[in-house]
């Protein structure tokens, strides 16, 4: 039989409040019994406190306690206050009346006093033996016995081994069945407890295990109670966290699904139109009617090469030479060759370059992020404009910037930059056929290399995007 959570829980529970029950009661039982034996030495050293001025007496009027030696009836009559008693010894003393579970006296041996089966001895000044039980040890409770201020002997009182007296017993029994019957008064309301506790602790887990098959059915807009401020409210925070980022990634998958099918379409219908046209004769074949149709091509091909490119990158197969490089040289090379494409747009590029230390990364990939970046910015950046790029060593690794002048962008739409297929219409326009894939391919890029990229408003009215690397260090060049 398999054990769910909840029933090992309430076992658990349950165990554990036995055993503390138990061994409360075993100390309870145990400290009883000791209290009430040190309650009944204590009655009955009060019961014999008044024997002390009795044998006082005899020992004023009789000079010593000799006459009690072989008179266990003159001494039993001296601890009960009866002076009536014979001086003589019977021939064969009465055995005590409460048995302790010790040797019986010897023969002419005292029986215990009244009021408690107690063993006790008198013993003279010097502590000889007298009267009584010669068994009490040198632990025994003593009565001091005086006269004119002086100790002429003393009351040995052997404390209890255990509970004997019948009436004593019956009391001890009822404080018991007392004991357990609170015992398993307070045991029941233990598991009713424990099952309770069992059933509110695991309530978040079976709201979690509903919510985890809801989501395994595709339901990723369920949600779970994460108000309670423990590991399991965390952990329902983190499960609803989870259903979120689900949602948003399906409605991200749907959404990539539609946006390529947009951005295949077009340019298919061009090129479809256009071969129909050239079909049908309404259009001359010439150049620039192979212009047109080679245009939209290479923008069918440039798209599936970014897609690809995304692809690669979410698999992890974008291949990455790492290697020592100088990324000033670097940036020079790439935006140096592109001066003139931004002149023809009617932009001016500055350029602003300095010495950084070396970086650990691959030349062509970091390339690319640059050759995207510029390509970024001369395609929505309005003429007359400028396009600046700048390099500076960090305290924290290098910093690239690339910015442009208007338009910009609204603050709302700058965390979204990175997402694929995502542009911002109409104020930066898709110019020349741009599928929103750039940037993403730069996020990929810049975190391969450890890195991060931000979108930020430009002071020249345009958009910023930075780039950290972290550097490997070394002397600037």
């Amino acid at each position: 039989m398999r054990l769910r959570l909840w029933h090992r829980l309430f076992l658990a529970f349950a165990a554990l409040s036995v055993l503390a029950l138990l061994a409360f009661a075993l100390w309870q039982q145990r400290a009883f019994h000791e209290g009430f034996l040190a309650y009944l030495d204590q009655v009955a050293l009060d019961r014999l406190q008044s024997s002390t001025g009795r044998f006082a007496a005899a020992y004023r009027e009789h000079g010593d306690f000799a006459f009690l030696r072989g008179d266990p009836r003159r001494f039993d009559a001296l601890l009960d206050g009866r002076d009536d008693a014979p001086v003589e010894p019977p021939r064969e003393p009465r055995p005590p009346p409460f048995d302790d579970g010790r040797p019986p006296p010897p023969r002419g041996g005292p029986r215990p006093p009244p009021g408690g089966p107690h063993h006790l001895a008198l013993v003279d000044a010097d502590d000889r033996f007298v009267a009584g039980d010669p068994r009490v040890d040198a632990g025994a409770h003593v009565l001091p016995i005086e006269v004119d201020g002086r100790r002429v002997g003393a009351l040995r009182v052997q404390p209890l081994p255990r509970i004997s007296g019948a009436q004593d017993l019956a009391f001890a029994q009822d404080q018991a069945r007392g004991a357990l019957l609170a015992v398993l008064v307070v045991l029941v309301g233990a598991f009713a407890a424990a099952f309770l506790l069992a059933r509110w602790l695991l309530a978040p887990v079976r709201a979690l295990a509903e919510g985890t098959h809801a989501l395994a059915a595709g339901d990723f807009a369920r949600r779970v109670d994460a108000s309670r401020r423990d590991e399991l409210g965390a952990l329902a925070a983190d499960f609803n966290r989870l259903a979120a980022s689900l949602e948003q990634h399906r409605e991200a998958r749907r959404r990539w699904g539609a946006d390529i099918a947009h951005e295949l379409r077009t340019p298919l219908s061009i090129l479809r139109g256009e071969v129909q046209a050239l079909q049908d004769g309404v259009r001359a074949p010439s150049e620039r009617a192979f212009a047109s149709l080679d245009a939209e091509c290479g923008r069918l091909a440039s798209l599936v090469e970014d897609l690809y490119q995304l692809a690669l990158a979410d698999a992890g197969a974008l291949e990455y030479r790492f290697e020592p490089m100088n990324l000033a040289a670097l940036v020079r090379d790439v935006a140096e060759p592109q001066r003139a494409l931004c002149e023809d747009a009617g932009l001016r590029l500055e350029l602003s370059v300095a010495p950084v230390p070396p970086l650990s990364g691959d030349a062509r990939r970091l390339a690319q992020l640059l050759d995207n970046l510029l390509a970024n910015a001369r395609r929505y950046t309005d003429a007359p404009g400028t396009v600046r790029v700048a390099l500076a060593a960090g305290a924290d690794g290098l910093l690239l910037a690339v910015e442009d002048s208007a338009p910009g962008v609204a603050p709302e739409h700058l965390p979204r930059l990175f997402e694929r297929l995502y542009r911002v219409d109409p104020s930066r326009r898709r110019a020349d056929g741009g599928a929103g894939l750039g940037l993403a391919i730069c996020r990929a890029i810049v975190e391969a290399h450890g890195g991060g990229i931000t979108a930020s408003r430009s002071t020249l009215g345009g958009l910023r995007i930075e780039v950290r690397l972290p550097s490997a260090g070394g002397r600037p060049a």
